[in-house]
């Protein structure tokens, strides 16, 4: 892996250039530009909010409901546009991957870049919110420089893998959204992970995104330290689903031209 990386390196100027293009051409010839960034998760905390805060009154303990949501539908959001993207990314650039060579890898690598773009933006509007909502803030917010690289490596891994698969089965456009919905419904964002019953609580812990968006939410708004055992184990799993992804990824890269 380290010949991968200091290969990568070499060709940082391109996956910047990359990474670039994908937020030019993602918000070109449109009116609100890189407003989108800030209106998807904005717009899902809105409709969440009534749905489950009003109507269903989903309980958020001592926080209001809209930014309780918005804390996870931040990181959350991250994940999904940078999947949807990163997963087709090789097969949408398969006229370079035929003609020019580099490492292919910067192709999924620029579309998780794009999107912590948009990451960043929106993660203005939560500053606000919690100004608005006069959050406290203390000491346990640092471990935002854990959970945040653990988020990147979990995304990363999982963009490199299906991009991988993307080309080989082109089923895979088709059932990212499907996988996002459900992905969605597992993951503590429009809930808290101290809803789940207990019995189940460690079924639900699997999922990686679980201990990550919920540390990411109890070090932020709540201001308490996160579940070490859950984070952990969500930390862990990152780095392994990084490092299998990217070993995928590069095994399977030399077929790429012949398969597109």
């Amino acid at each position: 892996m380290n010949i991968w990386i200091s290969e990568l390196w070499r060709f940082r100027e391109l996956l910047w250039a990359f990474t670039l293009k994908e937020i030019k051409i993602r918000y070109k010839q449109t009116i609100l530009g890189i407003g989108w960034a800030i209106l998807q998760p904005a717009a899902l905390t809105l409709i969440f909010t009534v749905i489950f805060g009003v109507f269903l009154k989903v309980h958020s303990g001592s926080v209001p409901y809209p930014i309780f949501v918005y804390s996870a539908l931040l990181p959350w959001t991250f994940f999904s546009t940078a999947i949807s993207f990163g997963a087709l990314s090789v097969v949408n650039n398969g006229g370079l991957v035929t003609k020019v060579y580099f490492p292919r890898e910067v192709m999924p690598l620029s579309a998780v870049g794009a999107a912590f773009f948009d990451f960043l933006m929106a993660s203005l509007i939560f500053i606000l919110m919690m100004i608005f909502y006069k959050t406290s803030v203390n000491l346990n917010i640092l471990y935002l420089f854990i959970i945040v690289p653990s988020i990147l490596l979990f995304t990363t891994g999982i963009s490199l893998i299906l991009s991988t698969i993307n080309v080989l089965y082109r089923d895979v456009r088709f059932v990212i959204p499907l996988l996002m919905q459900i992905w969605l419904y597992l993951s503590p964002v429009i809930y808290s992970l101290d809803q789940v019953p207990p019995k189940y609580k460690g079924w639900v812990a699997i999922n990686p995104l679980v201990g990550l968006v919920q540390g990411f939410r109890d070090v932020t708004i709540l201001g308490k330290i996160p579940d070490f055992g859950i984070l952990s184990f969500s930390i862990i799993t990152s780095l392994v689903v990084f490092i299998l992804g990217y070993w995928f990824f590069k095994k399977k890269e030399r077929i790429f031209a012949d398969v597109i």
